[in-house]
């Protein structure tokens, strides 16, 4: 059996942080990993232009059962900390919409970083290493296919439910309930919409049509791009307000978020403009989708064939489009996993576990979800760091 200071199971951005953070401080660190390379989800990460940090980060941006309990982390590793550490290494990034921080090359250039920083720190990695079981006696023991390792401290980095086919599974959980830690419910966050057979035979040809709309769910509203896609909706707008909907909600979509339709109604009303309504709306909205809605939700006749009740309800309809998704599109998709291990279970300062001495859980595995923007890898660097200062 090989014996470390620490264990870490799983080699993505929180795990290979707190693996970092515990070297530096002359702690024993090996990381185990069933993928035959660090780092999948980072890879894919904003387009493979990994989307690390969100400027604007703040304990608003992320959902949890216990919506303080990620204060402490993200105050002791700020955006400014991730943004230190790679220009440390000479990574060059951009900001783009809404405080998003992104790799100007690659989401390669974050992995570089990472490889590098373990290396200096005498951080061992194990990739293509199955876990087979994990117990604790003494000390923790972890049963592999590669052989078993001993450790005074176990890190549970394993990530989610979301994206299966770069390896997610739900070891972490399992890890946390064998050890008697509460698992709060899990769902897909961050995840397209998927329409009902009636709005899908209405509505599926849209697919590609894209529109700046404001998205409200359980009155929590996000503006932002909508895509209609083959099965439903998608897009940033769609996808943040995801993480709020549940089985039954209806979404409230305002399609003219910034104009006064209304107003422009009775303008052309009252200059006696025979344009068809759907003509019209083609001025503001992609020319198919006022097509296809017009035949969905109104008779289309010319503008100075409405009354003016007509018109608003019309212009109501237009702000206050309602969606009744079927469903979405499930863990398949989804960037990231609502729900995990419930906070009440951790410390906060350490993110260790209150029940089990020298047990600790870091990233989406636990019950905290960030929106979408480069907030979920944050949360990933923020844990990964603090349980580093600690296990």
């Amino acid at each position: 059996m090989i014996e470390k200071d620490i264990l870490i199971i799983g080699a993505g951005a929180s795990g290979m942080m707190c693996a970092i953070e515990s070297g530096k401080r002359g702690r024993s660190a090996l990381v185990l990993d069933h993928a035959a390379n660090i780092g999948r989800k980072i890879r894919i990460s904003g387009g493979g232009s990994c989307n690390f940090t969100n400027t604007n980060t703040s304990h608003t941006n992320y959902l949890s059962d216990n919506p303080h309990f990620c204060k402490s982390a993200l105050s002791r590793f700020t955006p400014r900390d991730i943004i230190a550490l790679l220009e440390k290494h000479d990574v060059k990034y951009e900001e783009r919409e809404q405080g998003q921080l992104f790799c100007t090359k690659s989401s390669e250039e974050i992995i570089r970083v990472l490889e590098s920083e373990s290396n200096n720190a005498g951080v061992n990695i194990i990739l293509n290493c199955r876990i087979l079981g994990v117990k604790k006696d003494d000390s923790f023991m972890v049963s592999t296919d590669q052989g078993i390792f001993g450790s005074e401290s176990l890190v549970i980095a394993t990530g989610g439910l979301s994206y299966p086919r770069t390896g997610a599974s739900g070891i972490g959980y399992m890890i946390a309930k064998k050890f008697g830690l509460k698992v709060t419910e899990l769902k897909p966050a961050l995840v397209p919409f998927i329409f009902s057979p009636e709005d899908l035979a209405i509505f599926g040809e849209l697919s590609g049509v894209s529109i700046d709309a404001a998205v409200k769910c359980n009155n929590i509203k996000f503006r932002g791009s909508m895509l209609f896609t083959h099965r439903g909706l998608s897009g940033p707008a769609i996808l943040q307000v995801s993480s709020y909907w549940k089985e039954g909600d209806t979404i409230v979509i305002d399609l003219l978020p910034e104009t006064d339709i209304y107003g422009i109604f009775i303008a052309k009303q009252q200059s006696k403009s025979k344009i068809d309504m759907h003509n019209l709306l083609s001025q503001y909205l992609p020319s198919r989708f006022a097509k296809t809605w017009c035949v969905s939700n109104i008779q289309s006749k010319p503008v100075n064939q409405y009354n003016e009740k007509e018109l608003r309800k019309i212009s109501h309809q237009l702000h206050n489009w309602e969606i009744k998704p079927i469903s979405t599109e499930g863990f398949e998709t989804a960037e990231v996993t609502l729900g995990g291990i419930d906070t009440n279970e951790l410390s906060s300062k350490t993110m260790e576990s209150r029940k089990v001495k020298g047990l600790y859980f870091t990233g989406e595995v636990i019950d905290v979800t960030g929106q979408l923007g480069g907030y979920n890898l944050h949360w990933a660097w923020a844990s990964g760091f603090v349980a580093g200062q600690y296990a």
